[in-house]
């Protein structure tokens, strides 16, 4: 779509959808979507493999010479490795807020939206789980973080929030990949009976003999909404307990009661501010302009900015109690984070976290697509720094002066962020190639309850005027006469 076709497109659009789609044609945009993307996609799945592929090779060196060349030390053991699994934490909170909350609140924008949300989620998920197991550089041992009777009789201890994090994070996982594959079953019959091929085996076995009756749909809509009753908890649990493996540490800057509201807070954000960058892309990837429109794009921006706010007084909490407590050490690390080496990144994080949100008023900036992708891109960069200073600063100055001293990761932990970036994009691309991205038999259920409303509405308005006869009378009157 041409830059005019664009612009007039953002300035008509006015209804979250129009009303006057037919339902064949939801069926071959979101079809056409799978087979026939634009170039820009196959570019974002080129970046995508490059940089696992640089995370595979950083990944493999740092298996043949250990943990030296990640510049990990006595005092910071954590850094890069577990400020990028928080941050990756968070942004799975996206497709709990969209598709649970929203769906228990009757938010029916979300539709178009909700399935891509839903698979961020599970793909933010399963790259965090890497982060862990790249941490304890025996990378062999990774089950030693689960429940296990070892031969020896010893058992892993529970008193461990890395083992608080094992329990979350598989229980969440596999929760979200239950919601995501239930919600997209009905989906799953459409494409069995439209394809050809591997495609057709693909959704025939997962679409588990689905044809659309009564009692399935009865039995979908209950199991639906159990799970996101289940998920909502699930979720605000999950980045809690993340909370806790600094909360539970003795260390300054970390022991903090307000750790699991700011962290949920902070999740709620970056998810929400990930939503938008992955809008913009798939709506440009898949043309569809007609089902992600302007309208919902002004709601997730607003409900941005809200959690942005939200976050931010949090922040202020937080800086607060150290400034007025008596723990002198934690103080010195609030000021450390100001004015020390890392002060350009808690700036950076102060700007683009707590300052650059109120951009999102701006109806000039929600609709000009590319200055809201760099927006969106540049608050999640925010984010990032914020999950890096709550680590890097207090392992610099904890209350041992012989601990003190300034790191800087070196290429093994920034080819292991990057390429995490790589992986996500890598799964979430394939994900939105071999299965809907937006929800078919939803859309359809907007555009028939948008039309409902509008004919009801007509039809008070005639009562109303003069008395005059409703369409459902007027048609009845008319099949009488004749």
């Amino acid at each position: 779509m041409s830059e005019a076709a664009l612009k007039h497109l953002s300035e008509t659009q006015t209804k979250d959808i129009d009303e006057n789609i037919a339902w064949a044609k939801i069926n071959r945009d979101v079809l056409r979507s799978m087979e026939n993307p634009r170039r820009g996609y196959w570019i974002a799945m080129a970046i995508s493999v490059a940089l696992f592929s640089v995370m595979i090779y950083a990944e493999v060196y740092q298996y043949i010479y250990g943990m030296g060349p990640a510049l990990l030390n006595t005092s910071h053991m954590w850094d890069l490795y577990i400020s990028t699994f928080v941050f990756w934490i968070g942004m799975s909170h996206s497709g709990t807020l969209l598709s649970a909350i929203l769906h228990l609140v009757h938010a029916d924008w979300r539709k178009p939206i909700y399935r891509f949300a839903e698979a961020m989620t599970t793909f933010s998920l399963m790259t965090a789980g890497i982060f862990p197991v790249i941490h304890l550089g025996r990378v062999w041992n990774f089950y030693w973080v689960m429940p296990y009777m070892t031969d020896r009789g010893i058992w892993p201890n529970f008193r461990s929030p890395l083992i608080w994090d094992a329990f979350a994070i598989t229980t969440y996982l596999t929760s979200s990949v239950l919601f995501l594959y239930i919600g997209m079953i009905p989906d799953l019959a459409i494409c069995r009976d439209n394809t050809t091929g591997w495609r057709k085996k693909l959704y025939t076995w997962l679409s588990l003999g689905w044809h659309g009756d009564d009692r399935q749909w009865r039995n979908f809509r209950i199991t639906y909404l159990m799970i996101a009753c289940f998920l909502i908890p699930l979720a605000v649990s999950v980045h809690s307990i993340v909370s806790m493996d600094f909360a539970m540490a003795i260390m300054p800057g970390w022991h903090v009661t307000t750790f699991p509201p700011y962290f949920v807070a902070g999740a709620l954000y970056s998810g929400c501010a990930a939503i938008i960058t992955l809008f913009i892309l798939l709506r440009y990837f898949f043309k569809f302009e007609e089902y992600m429109t302007f309208p919902i794009l002004d709601k997730v921006c607003k409900l941005t900015f809200v959690i942005a706010m939200v976050w931010s007084y949090l922040n202020l909490v937080e800086f607060a109690s150290v400034w007025y407590g008596h723990d002198i050490p934690s103080k010195e690390v609030l000021l450390a984070k100001a004015y020390g080496p890392y002060a350009p990144f808690f700036w950076g994080m102060i700007a683009f976290g707590m300052f650059l949100p109120f951009a999102l008023l701006s109806k000039w900036v929600r609709r000009n697509m590319k200055l809201l992708f760099v927006v969106s891109v540049l608050l999640n960069v925010g984010m990032w720094l914020e999950r890096w200073m709550i680590v890097t600063p207090t392992l610099s100055m904890s209350y041992h002066p012989w601990g003190w001293n300034i790191m800087w990761p070196g290429w093994v932990e920034w080819a292991m962020v990057g390429g995490s970036f790589g992986w996500f994009g890598m799964l979430f691309l394939i994900f939105v190639k071999v299965f809907p991205c937006v929800s078919m038999y939803e859309v359809k259920e907007m555009v028939f309850h948008r039309k409902r409303t509008i004919y009801e509405d007509v039809d008070e308005m005639m009562v109303l005027h003069k008395g005059a006869p409703t369409a459902v009378e007027a048609g009845s009157t008319k099949n009488g006469g004749s």
